[in-house]
């Protein structure tokens, strides 16, 4: 199966409308669409939505959403899911923007949607809020990365970039160093959320717009060692960590399998490779994550 991007993100949460103000008013998102109960699906640039927010009585992640490649269908890539002893379910007008997807859960319980085309919206980039580029990639908490790792694979395609050490793996679908991050934890949620910025000129213009709606950050700025980015991290209204970031590693061409060289890169050329859990697998810059974003 080939993944082509991560499109969307679907939220459980009991403060809709304080996450609603949250990311149109901070994030920069733009309302699209309220459901009839109560749902709200907001897009970044392009897609009908990046992010969809559901009424319920406690938070959390509620599903992942990947748009397959042009060159298959869904009705191919559920016969594949099936033949592996997948359980799969096809839908039809389940959400807004999208006729058809297949729903599914991956090792750790997350529900996983798979859908060929979402209905597109032609304005441009908004002009109020921090305004990413896109959605860059979601951090899983998981039990069993192994597991998680060996799903995403040899069942979605996704391909592994780096480890750190055998608890943290960092996996791609496309270009971009990752799309998916497995963490090992007591826990089983979303670890964070990470949207792409423009440059460094727009982390610290995010870091302003944050500032002035009394958000602290809670790590960064920095740069991480796995992945190279600059990043920074604070919370939304329900707690859940948001990642900021710039200056990811890409990997231009698979055959040659190394990410583009970059001048902060410790080694050329920078190749996939299991890290060392130190200061320099994690922030190049200095400080340690605290403890809320270990957790």
């Amino acid at each position: 199966m080939q993944i082509a991007k991560l499109g969307y993100a679907g939220f459980n949460t009991p403060n809709v409308e304080a996450m609603l103000a949250y990311y149109t008013n901070v994030i920069g998102f733009t309302l699209v669409e309220r459901g009839g109960d109560g749902s709200a699906y907001l897009r970044s640039v392009l897609d009908h939505h990046t992010l969809a927010l559901y009424p319920a009585q406690e938070n959390g992640l509620r599903h992942i959403g990947f748009q397959i490649g042009a060159g298959q269908t869904l009705k191919e890539a559920a016969e594949q899911l099936r033949e592996q002893g997948i359980t799969v379910e096809t839908q039809s007008d389940a959400q807004p923007g999208i006729a058809e997807q297949l729903q599914f859960k991956d090792p750790s319980d997350t529900t996983i949607h798979l859908y060929e085309t979402m209905e597109q919206v032609h304005d441009n980039f908004p002009e109020a809020g921090i305004v990413p580029e896109k959605l860059g990639h979601v951090a899983l908490a998981v039990h069993d990365v192994q597991k998680s790792a060996d799903f995403y694979q040899n069942v979605l395609g996704f391909r592994v970039s780096d480890w750190i050490e055998d608890f943290f793996v960092f996996m791609r679908c496309g270009p971009d160093h990752h799309t998916m991050n497995f963490l090992r934890t007591k826990y089983r949620k979303m670890h964070h959320i990470a949207f792409q910025l423009k440059d460094w000129a727009h982390v610290q213009r995010a870091c302003d717009h944050l500032y002035k709606h009394n958000i602290p950050l809670v790590w960064g700025p920095g740069r991480h060692g796995v992945g190279h980015n600059i990043f920074t991290y604070h919370h939304d209204p329900d707690g859940q960590t948001v990642e900021l970031f710039t200056e990811l590693d890409i990997m231009l061409n698979e055959d040659l399998g190394y990410f583009e060289p970059r001048p902060w890169h410790g080694e050329f050329p920078q190749k996939p490779k299991v890290w060392k859990a130190d200061l320099y697998a994690t922030n190049h810059w200095g400080a340690m994550p605290p403890p809320e974003i270990l957790e």
